[in-house]
């Protein structure tokens, strides 16, 4: 039986993984050139993930690169006002540690026999169980799984579903190697995740792995068409700070100066989503892990339910080698009512995030009573 999964993401890696260490054989089709042919993101907060690497057999490489600093946390109100400082000792145990998002994907990479992840290969159509390429090559399949994030082009063999904008864009910028270049703001944000929350706005700055410290600023209740109306000239990056700036009227210069040490690197992003508790009826050769199947907002689920995924759907193929339909079905059973919770839970963050006094709510969410 040929298992073909479309996309080198966490779910489809972890998928593949997860079969060949139960004795099947799946390939992945990647439309990237190489594994380098773009940045792969930030950290992630990986908690319930961690189950998906220990079936996969690789948890004690996991913890070896995850960064237990990361845990460690800082929330803020705009005027400079620091509500909670959370610290983690250096003997806690690795419950949610932050992970480079390019050294996990490495990690399942390399974790599989060479040749398993087919580069270049741009999916276009699938139809009877024939895979077709932008190249013109074709494979067949007897079952095909999506595992191709956000865009994802599978998905439309299942649902009509796709996704739609959240009132949320981000504008990302970055500081390189900000412990030699900038020591004082190094020692400001800390070692995990720096939160300043506004109306409407908020600052997220988080330590990457490489030395770079990540910001993102979050624009709330906005629409799909903000970036064009915001005044922000994207291809001039001085200019785009300085309109950035701007937009922080009133901020804390602490704040400012963020935002004035980052480098060239000024990157729009517009936020959208699944809608929460999607499902479809269960087809026998196709089936969506990841964002493919359930996008969520970004507040920390979302590559957490794709590991999840693709262990589970493999463990289910590995029980049922000779009736891969009924393990889709259970494997769909399971996902919609596990990743229909955690898209519950996601939107009320969201929402959270977007309300007048983001701040003190989520400090009574982190400080219940």
């Amino acid at each position: 039986m040929s298992i073909a999964i479309v996309g080198a993401g966490l779910g489809g890696l972890a998928l593949a993984r997860v079969l060949r260490v139960n004795g099947v054989d799946a390939v992945v089709y990647e439309r990237e050139a190489s594994r380098d042919a773009r940045g792969q993101g930030g950290m992630l907060d990986i908690h319930s993930g961690q189950r998906a690497l220990r079936e996969a057999g690789l948890i004690e490489e996991f913890h070896a690169i995850a960064r237990g600093e990361g845990q460690d946390m800082r929330l803020l109100e705009p005027d400079g006002t620091l509500l909670l400082q959370e610290d983690t000792p250096d003997d806690a145990p690795l419950a949610r540690p932050e992970v480079d998002r390019a050294d996990l994907r490495d990690l399942l990479v390399d974790s599989l026999p060479e040749g398993t992840v087919r580069w270049g290969r741009a999916f276009t159509s699938a139809e009877n169980g024939v895979l077709c390429f932008a190249d013109g090559s074709t494979v067949k399949y007897d079952l095909l799984v999506g595992a191709d994030g956000a865009q994802s082009r599978v998905r439309a063999l299942l649902t009509d579903a796709r996704p739609a904008h959240i009132g949320q864009n981000i504008v990302e910028v970055g500081i390189p190697d900000i412990d030699r270049t900038h020591p004082d703001l190094a020692a400001m944000v800390g070692r995990g995740n720096y939160w300043v929350l506004g109306a409407g706005l908020s600052l997220g700055a988080q330590r990457n792995g490489d030395g770079r410290v990540r910001i993102g600023l979050s624009f709330y209740n906005t629409d799909e068409d903000w970036f064009a109306a915001s005044g922000i000239p994207f291809d001039d990056p001085a200019a785009a700070k300085a309109r950035l700036i701007d937009l922080l009227d009133g901020w804390d210069p602490r704040f400012i100066a963020l935002i004035e040490a980052c480098d060239d690197t000024v990157v729009p992003r517009s936020i959208t989503s699944l809608p929460v508790g999607l499902t479809w009826p269960s087809a026998p050769d196709v089936t969506l892990v990841g964002d493919a199947a359930h996008l969520m907002p970004p507040v920390g689920e979302g590559a957490n339910m794709a590991l999840l995924d693709g262990a589970l759907l493999g463990l289910e193929l590995a029980a049922r080698p000779d009736d891969f339909p009924a393990a889709v079905k259970e494997y769909e059973r399971e996902m919609f009512e596990r990743t229909g919770a955690a898209a519950r839970m996601s939107a009320e963050m969201q929402e959270l995030l977007m309300s007048p006094d983001a701040a003190r709510r989520l400090l009574a969410f982190f400080q219940p009573g």
